[in-house]
């Protein structure tokens, strides 16, 4: 039915079985991996499942590939790029080696940036291999409920995803892995949405991340592509600053 339809766009559901709690007064979504949460929280002991605060749910030890380990609280005042991801994952083995090189240039940049690994690797071995390979920090493998609970906290549907944070902990973007992708150079870090962006191959996931406005122009004229993008920016950024008052995801 409509209804139905109307539900499943709203709560942007892409598989099933998919369980997403809201808070009824307001209508929020409290919490998006409800799945996940029944698992982990059987005895219901975390209810309502609302979502913590970043630096709350990372809190504890880190891993450095050398061995060494940090505190969390070494992350706080930097852009933190959340990375889920694991070594029997092709795309995830190719995304980390594109993000090997946009984190050295983030860094050189003199930015204050750091990567966060979370493994979905099978075995603490593949998780210590896949790892070498990496200059960032990483959750410890053995530490599966926090793991499983930045999963939750992001509502992790797929890997490699990557969570771009500010300073503060809050969200940039959910699509780190399009925009490291399209921007090599690191450019516009950290990433900050853009209300048009022109069609890719690499951005092209995102027309399955809910309703979408798709303007096809003559690429013959690059003068009629550039008039078209000054037409639906304004629309665009009406539309997003909608949302963020209602603070929703556009």
């Amino acid at each position: 039915s409509l209804l139905q339809l109307k539900l499943w766009n709203k709560y942007r559901v892409s598989n099933i079985p998919s369980l997403i709690f809201i808070d009824a007064s307001s209508g929020k979504v409290v919490c998006r991996n409800g799945l996940l949460v029944i698992r982990d929280d059987p005895e219901g002991l975390e209810f309502p499942w609302g979502p913590k605060p970043f630096s709350e749910v990372v809190a504890g030890p880190l891993l450095r590939n050398n061995g060494q380990t940090l505190d969390s609280s070494a992350l706080e005042g930097s852009h933190v790029g959340v990375y889920f991801s694991a070594h029997w994952c092709p795309p995830c083995r190719s995304l980390t080696r594109v993000l090997v090189e946009s984190y050295r240039k983030i860094k050189e940049a003199g930015q204050k940036f750091e990567i966060l690994f979370v493994s979905a690797d099978r075995s603490e071995d593949s998780f210590k291999q896949y790892f070498s390979e990496m200059p960032w920090v990483a959750v410890p493998y053995a530490d599966e409920a926090r793991r499983s609970r930045l999963n939750r906290l992001y509502g992790i549907q797929g890997i490699p995803t990557l969570i771009v944070l500010d300073a503060k902990g809050e969200v940039i973007t959910r699509q780190g892995r399009v925009e490291v992708l399209n921007d090599v150079e690191c450019r516009e870090f950290p990433w900050h949405p853009k209300p048009v962006l022109e069609l890719t191959d690499s951005n092209a996931v995102q027309l399955n991340e809910g309703p979408c406005l798709v303007l096809f122009v003559d690429s013959e004229d690059d003068g009629e592509s550039e008039a078209a993008k000054q037409l639906i920016q304004p629309i665009a950024e009406k539309i997003i600053a909608k949302y963020k008052a209602k603070e929703e995801e556009a």
